[in-house]
């Protein structure tokens, strides 16, 4: 099921922000936008793809003049909605909010079966790096990570892990460690961070493996209990909860990442629109506050700390470099 919220523009413009529009037309460029924006999400509400979404369609539908749509269109791990946005008609109005498994991961993971591949889309910009979170329902009789990995050799095969789906960095970040730990649990992917979460919450599955923004508020009431998170240093969002790599692991790290894409052949005016409109809303003091609350990084790509569709593009290609060796080393499957 699509779902669609609308985040329109106010009447008028903010402080200092002229509308896209605007300045195209003051480059000799034909006028845009002129009529409402898409962006896409490949995951249903609740998860991390979905919230970085929002977080960006409400601080660009001002500086673009136009309400910016965000729709949801889960399935195939986010290669649905990849497809829907690659094949639209390349006019800045149908942008793709993607993720590092989206992006990156399933180019090597479903090989063959990949619907798109990377010189399809255009990229705009990063929106957010954050770490991965393993964890645990409370009821599961493990408070550390090395408590966690005896518990699974202690009944092999006979434990289970949830993501958000075959493919994500929360899926691949659970199979690495499931190599580097040597314990073997079973992994059940779900469409969505939000349908898994639910289910682990509800003690149906006994771990499981998901970006912070989207598990952090479950850990914090006490429904779910982290036993590390994947980045280099621990987060000031959780600082009680250590890393893999203090927990036993050194050297390892895992990040996830948010960014947004429209299709190939988008005029390079209005990619140069988007990217600067994208690259100012990451940088709103308000942006940067709600960010850290959900315990995520600002882009980081630029010397100002920022983004660009040039500095992503860098980022995406290196990272499907990067992930394609993870796959290979954890040996990790779409099925």
């Amino acid at each position: 099921m699509q779902r669609r919220t609308l985040l329109a523009a106010p009447l008028l413009p903010l402080p200092g922000l002229l509308p896209a529009r605007a300045r195209a037309q003051g480059t000799g460029a034909p006028p845009w936008p002129t009529r409402p924006v898409r962006l896409v999400a490949g995951f249903p509400p609740a998860g991390t793809t979905d919230i970085a979404a929002r977080l960006i369609a409400e601080r660009l539908a001002p500086r673009l003049g136009q309400p910016v749509a965000v729709e949801n269109r889960p399935g195939a791990t986010g290669n649905i909605a990849a497809e829907a946005v690659a094949r639209a008609e390349p006019d800045g109005y149908v942008l793709h909010a993607t993720n590092v498994g989206t992006a990156s991961i399933n180019y090597t993971l479903f090989g063959p079966r990949m619907p798109v591949k990377p010189e399809d889309f255009a990229e705009l910009g990063l929106l957010m790096q954050v770490p991965n979170v393993l964890f645990v329902h409370p009821a599961v009789p493990a408070r550390t990570l090395a408590e966690f990995v005896a518990l699974a050799k202690a009944r092999p095969g006979a434990m289970n892990y949830g993501s958000a789906g075959s493919g994500g960095s929360p899926h691949m970040t659970m199979e690495l460690f499931k190599h580097l730990a040597g314990i073997g649990i079973a992994h059940v992917p779900f469409r969505g961070a939000g349908p898994m979460l639910v289910e682990a919450v509800a003690g149906r599955l006994e771990a499981g493996s998901d970006n912070m923004p989207s598990c952090i508020g479950h850990i914090r009431d006490g429904r779910l209990r982290a036993l590390a998170t994947t980045g280099a240093h621990r987060s000031p969002a959780l600082p009680e909860v250590p890393t893999v790599a203090e927990s036993g692991f050194p050297g390892f790290e895992a990040t996830a990442w948010f960014g947004v894409q429209a299709p190939a052949r988008t005029p390079p005016a209005i990619v140069a629109l988007l990217g600067a409109a994208i690259d100012a809303a990451t940088k709103e003091p308000t942006y940067r506050a709600r960010l850290a609350e959900l315990g995520a990084d600002p882009p980081g790509l630029t010397p100002d700390g920022g983004t660009s569709p040039e500095a992503f593009t860098r980022f995406v290609r290196a990272e499907i470099a990067k992930w394609a060796e993870v796959v290979r080393i954890s040996g990790a499957t779409v099925d």
